[in-house]
């Protein structure tokens, strides 16, 4: 493949969607399945005694979305709503929560300081999405529903 190829939509293989695009996903993957799972697989598996309720949520939670990464290697496109999870929650603890404390001048010393610097790396997700392949096929898709059938009673 030429490099000129890697940066044209490919509608063949890829719904228009770049193959660049497509190895940036994969990588992003990799990275989340590497880095996420590692973290919270082993501190799943190596915890002992009881667990804060909140923090077992969200460690249950990475190790989810670490394990669907895998999928997200082989089908990059199909696994694109965890990648818009990812950026959902990362940026929304972002402005709720470091912005705030930030702005404030309180943020430096905190444990919300530490989880700013793991999710503001967030902009490489948000660079890696295909973002035209996301509203044509989740926010512009027309309805495939078959339209709604009157009711009739037989006297």
């Amino acid at each position: 493949m030429s490099l000129a190829a890697a940066f044209k939509p490919d509608y063949e293989h890829y719904e228009g969607v770049r193959p660049i695009q497509i190895l940036l996903l994969r990588i992003g993957y990799v990275l989340v399945l590497g880095f996420v799972g590692y973290r919270s697989w082993t501190g799943l598996l190596n915890h002992e005694g009881d667990w804060e309720p909140y923090m077992a949520a969200a460690v249950a939670m990475w190790a989810s979305s670490s394990a669907l990464s895998f999928i997200g290697i082989f089908r990059p496109l199909r696994m694109l709503p965890l990648v818009l999870f990812e950026i959902g929650y990362k940026s929304i603890w972002l402005i709720a929560v470091a912005w705030p404390l930030w702005s404030a001048d309180r943020l430096a010393g905190t444990v919300a300081e530490g989880m700013t610097q793991a999710f503001l790396p967030v902009i490489g997700p948000i660079l890696m999405v295909p973002w035209g392949y996301v509203f044509r096929t989740y926010v512009w898709t027309p309805s495939t529903r078959a339209p709604a059938r009157a009711v009739t009673f037989a006297s």
